[in-house]
């Protein structure tokens, strides 16, 4: 049953009328790996007024080690009970803000920082509101990519259990009180989507969060594995999570403009303009690993040109036209991140460029409605449509040297997040593999 608690004294409610044992504290490091633990209801009172400390100097991003003492303090609103665990006792979960010991908010925690963003905004009243859809493979099992079902795009797939998987999953959800708009079969075989409502980015990044641990433990009790990993495998589509995007004022939707001929404002037009000038700059945070360069190639439906379109799906940033003229539908497509980035960093980057482009009124060029993937490269550079790097090097070097990721996640988060990057790369790199071995070995 989904909860709507409020206060700590509605959590206290909830605890005694369900019977709740455990009470599990989520939150992540800075790459959005989810970490937890677990409390006995009776030491809520405390966590609620004094948080409860923990080592930080062994999460990725967090303090060093002789700065290691941090709090995590819970947020009463986030409150809900976890339906794949009420088989045992009563299990809740609630997010939380890592804290300093002096309850000053800490500079490392992701949640913290999207929160710091949305700050920007509050002074105008806006809201900035977040649709995405996120994309993922059922596997047999975690160490291979053997998958369940040979369907395609909308197939119908009844023979497997990829349909049951899916269906589970939503209902979990549902009594978590998380929206789905609707689910679908993807392009790859078992590949999959659940589509989630809009709504506010700190409530949707927790939300992405526990659509991703819940797409996971259901699969999990079904004997399967669930990866968001962006390409798992070679030759089929890789996962990706269409970012929709909006900025209302109250219930009016700053972006749109009933008399224009794009339905947009000059707002949405500059938020859109943020967006494409900044893209190179913000990719390795909404496309952090080394494999979601393995996605971002031309020819299998990822979007690596940078360009906007109304229809067109081969373009970077979409402005959908399934309502076309209609207020509330009115929202931007950011169509190059993947289900694998940290949504509290992805979310406040993409923030950022938007608002960028609207203080600086950056200028908008026209839509490219063609198939930008058919074009020629001479017929791309005569549109100055450029592309977005192309591995998690290229990436990190734009990343590294772009004031407004500094300013958008911090000088901790920053620095952690480029010394985390560039250590990935290095591994990758020095790494001699399977293809290198079967491709150069016999030759030379």
């Amino acid at each position: 049953m989904a909860l709507q608690t409020k206060s700590k004294d509605e959590v206290f409610e909830a605890i005694d009328k369900y019977n709740v044992r455990f009470v599990r504290i989520w939150f992540t490091d800075i790459l959005g790996v989810p970490k937890s633990f677990a409390i006995n209801p009776n030491e809520l009172e405390g966590a609620f007024s004094e948080g409860m400390g923990f080592d930080g100097s062994s999460i990725e991003g967090f303090a060093r080690i002789h700065e290691s003492d941090m709090v995590a303090k819970p947020d009463p609103t986030t409150f809900q009970l976890i339906p794949w665990r009420q088989q045992e006792n009563g299990v809740a979960r609630m997010f939380c803000d890592i804290q300093n010991p002096d309850g000053s908010p800490y500079e490392g925690d992701p949640r913290y920082v999207l929160k710091r963003n949305l700050e920007r905004i509050k002074d105008k009243g806006y809201s900035f509101l977040v649709g995405p859809e996120l994309e993922f493979f059922y596997f047999k099992n975690e160490h291979s990519t053997e998958t369940l079902d040979s369907g395609g795009y909308f197939d119908l797939t009844t023979a497997d259990n990829a349909s049951d998987l899916r269906r589970d999953t939503i209902l979990a959800l549902d009594s978590m009180g998380i929206d789905v708009e609707y689910s679908h079969h993807e392009v790859a075989p078992s590949q999959h989507e659940i589509d989630l409502r809009y709504k506010d980015a700190l409530n949707m990044a927790d939300t992405v969060m526990t659509y991703k641990i819940t797409v996971k433990e259901i699969a999990r009790r079904y004997g399967y594995h669930a990866s968001f990993m962006p390409k798992p495998i070679f030759g089929q589509n890789g996962s990706g999570m269409h970012v929709h995007q909006s900025l209302f004022q109250g219930k009016r939707n700053v972006m749109f403009d009933a008399g224009d001929r794009y339905h947009l404002s000059d707002e949405g037009k500059y938020y859109i303009a943020g967006l494409l000038k900044h893209a190179p700059e913000i990719t390795a945070v909404t496309n952090q690993w080394v494999n979601s360069y393995k996605r971002l190639v031309p020819g299998y439906e990822a979007p690596v040109y940078i360009c906007w379109a109304r229809r067109n799906r081969s373009a970077l940033v979409r402005v959908p036209m399934y309502k076309p003229g209609k207020e509330a539908a009115t929202r931007v497509e950011f169509r190059s991140p993947d289900p694998a980035a940290n949504p509290y960093l992805a979310f406040s980057v993409m923030l950022a460029a938007g608002l960028a482009g609207i203080a600086n009124k950056y200028d908008l060029p026209a839509p490219q409605e063609q198939d930008i993937y058919h074009m020629s490269d001479e017929e791309r550079t005569k549109a100055g449509i450029t592309s977005l790097p192309g591995s998690l090097n290229d990436a990190i070097q734009l990343t590294e040297g772009s004031k407004l990721i500094r300013e958008a996640l911090g000088e901790h988060v920053f620095n952690a997040f480029i010394a985390n990057k560039k250590a990935e790369w290095d591994a990758y790199r020095i790494n001699v593999t399977q293809w290198e071995l079967e491709r150069y070995l016999p030759l030379l």
